[in-house]
């Protein structure tokens, strides 16, 4: 879009979008630019099939996504229904061919927006990050196996989400507490296609982990990696492998063991064995094994 002189740093009500790709960080050098361009033609392509030209918005790369504003004489209806699900259509299509699928967050939110001559600033867009890059959108994309998700501000969900429309479904929202760098706030995420997420208890939002490389994704060759746990599990994990340990064990870090036994006593921790062995007394005429 283009601002006259005059314009320069006034703010305007605008939808803005912001998408990142799942794990960009694990795509090698070569594989990036294909992960680029399949972005690019979901997005635009789903921007023609919902009638919105593509001269009506303003997008600027971000390497692993694309950040986009959108002026008000669209309805924000239209990008919320339609055109997420022709998102949601054009990257089921693209992921057929690819064993390792890609995954898109959505973040949307309505808000004051400055545009100068290098793109777009103001609290609405740092927002709309921040709702994308939020960890509780990247484990719904890992726990429950999603190409794509859409989180949606308070506001957002309060003044056009809740009233629904076509192809917008309130009841498909579940909210999630997320503190973030500017503060507490409130988001609905949705998970298009599917129930309302159950997101369980929401706890204090961490700053998301870099995409560190388990070896090299995106391409048709490779093999499809596991979900990732989500965080609200990994504690409740912890706690069980200190359980494995028994009293006395390495999760007790140091504290003296005791045990009661009413007969024979047997304690091994961390063996290693190499051929079968038989572990407690042998009775009667039956032969011994070691």
């Amino acid at each position: 879009m283009e601002y006259d002189a005059l314009d320069a740093g006034e703010a305007r009500y605008e939808l803005v979008i912001s998408v990142d790709a799942r794990r960009s960080g694990q795509y090698s050098d070569a594989d990036k630019p294909r992960m680029r361009e399949r972005i690019y033609r979901v997005l635009e392509t789903a921007f023609a099939q919902a009638g919105v030209g593509r001269g009506a918005v303003h997008t600027e790369d971000r390497g692993d996504g694309v950040l986009v504003s959108v002026p008000g004489r669209i309805a924000v209806t239209r990008l919320l229904g339609l055109w997420m699900v022709e998102v949601h259509e054009n990257l089921r299509e693209e992921n057929r061919s690819l064993l390792v699928p890609l995954g898109l967050r959505v973040a949307m939110h309505v808000g004051p927006v400055r545009h100068d001559s290098r793109g777009i600033s103001g609290r609405a867009v740092d927002l709309t990050c921040r709702l994308a890059d939020s960890s509780v959108a990247r484990q719904l994309l890992d726990r429950e196996r999603a190409d794509l998700v859409l989180v949606a501000s308070d506001s957002l969900y309060v003044d056009v989400v809740s009233a629904g429309g076509k192809f917008i479904e309130p009841e498909r929202f579940s909210p999630a507490r997320l503190a973030l760098k500017e503060g507490e706030v409130s988001a609905w995420f949705h998970l298009p296609g599917r129930p309302a997420p159950d997101i369980g208890p929401a706890g204090p939002e961490e700053p998301a982990a870099p995409d560190e490389p388990s070896g090299p994704v995106g391409g048709p060759d490779t093999a499809p990696s596991a979900a990732a746990p989500s965080a609200a599990a990994a504690p409740e994990r912890a706690r069980d492998e200190d359980d494995e340990e028994g009293d006395g064990g390495d999760g007790d870090r140091g504290a003296p063991a005791r045990y009661t036994a009413q007969g024979d006593l047997s304690v091994h921790q961390h063996n290693v064995y190499q051929q079968p062995v038989h572990i407690g007394r042998v009775t009667g005429d039956s032969p011994r094994k070691d």
